[in-house]
């Protein structure tokens, strides 16, 4: 890839996209386009065909979304489907149009099946059905998967799927009102320790596995599919380091250095028991993650720390 492809991140002030355009101009890439919510809205598929025809880019990265935690996509169904449908639409559609030859859309690991063999392999996809709390957003992204699939089979073009386990990072989003499990326990902690040490209660039972992946080394990989002729369609982007909810509770514990006690409501779901990417794919091809998760969760709370002031709460 040359260094003066012009490539549009969508998305690039989120979490992800901002980690990927950081990492492109370390990398030396000079021609990024980026466009916010308000300058480009991406619902738009008049807005989107128009921005494409002035900006013609060379590589698209999909790393808009609407996105959300358990409370938020089950409050929210209709604007969690039909929100990431037009996104997505709007810019593959758009891609194949103007003849863009290299498309990363970016997903997540909940377009697997609930009770999926453990680890997820890629080709488990569509053999049984997704978890309840977040399936409106998991239909979306995989009506993206299957485009780009489609895409590339019809068009031989090189349009790609990354589909990382649960990102965390800076830039995340700590709204308790839509936020993720692991930067909203953060939050939970930290406020809890600057209220003489509260006791904090955290959703159910803390038994479910989950897996994370530190949101620069998601960028690396969506760098390394930029720079390399993927063999694939679809790839699973995580850690393959599974911990229980109630250790990560500890860990964050730990960090934040709250002392008060852990409070579980069993009354609230647990989501998915158990998911586990395999990414024996994208790391047979050369990619692998660099930041384990204490040193992630550290380097996050820190980044809370510098900015919990100017951080936004969404009222939904």
């Amino acid at each position: 890839m040359k260094k003066e492809a012009k490539i549009y991140v969508a998305g690039h002030k989120g979490m992800v996209g901002s980690a990927i355009w950081r990492l492109l101009k370390e990398k030396g890439y000079n021609n990024l386009i980026g466009k916010t919510s308000k300058e480009l809205d991406l619902r738009n598929q008049h807005a989107v065909k128009s921005f494409f025809l002035t900006e013609k880019p060379d590589v698209v990265i999909d790393a808009a979304a609407r996105v959300g935690g358990i409370l938020a996509n089950s409050n929210f169904p209709y604007q969690f489907l039909m929100e990431n449908l037009q996104i997505q639409n709007n810019l593959i559609s758009q891609s194949l149009e103007s003849d863009v030859n290299k498309f990363i859309f970016l997903g997540s690991s909940c377009i697997y099946p609930k009770f999926a063999p453990q680890p997820i392999k890629e080709e488990y996809l569509l053999t049984n059905s997704l978890e309840s709390t977040n399936e409106w957003y998991a239909i979306a992204k995989i009506a993206g998967v299957k485009a780009c699939e489609a895409i590339r089979k019809q068009f031989s073009k090189d349009y790609v799927s990354m589909m990382p386990t649960n990102l965390y990072g800076i830039y995340d989003n700590f709204d308790l009102n839509t936020s993720h499990v692991l930067p909203a326990m953060i939050r939970k902690f930290h406020e809890a320790k600057l209220e003489n040490d509260r006791d904090v209660q955290l959703w159910g039972s803390g038994t479910p596995l989950r897996e994370f992946l530190y949101v620069d080394d998601m960028a690396t990989s969506v760098v390394f599919a930029l720079e390399n002729k993927m063999g694939q369609h679809l790839y699973n982007v995580g850690s393959e380091r599974e911990i229980t909810i109630k250790d990560l509770a500890l860990l964050i514990q730990k960090i934040v250095g709250h002392q008060g006690s852990i409070m579980w409501d069993h009354t609230k779901p647990d989501g998915t028991p158990r998911k586990l990417m395999d990414s024996s794919k994208i790391k047979s091809e050369g990619w692998k993650p660099l930041i384990d998760l204490e040193e992630g969760i550290q380097l996050t709370y820190q980044w809370f720390l510098e900015n919990n002031n100017n951080i936004k709460e969404v009222r939904l």
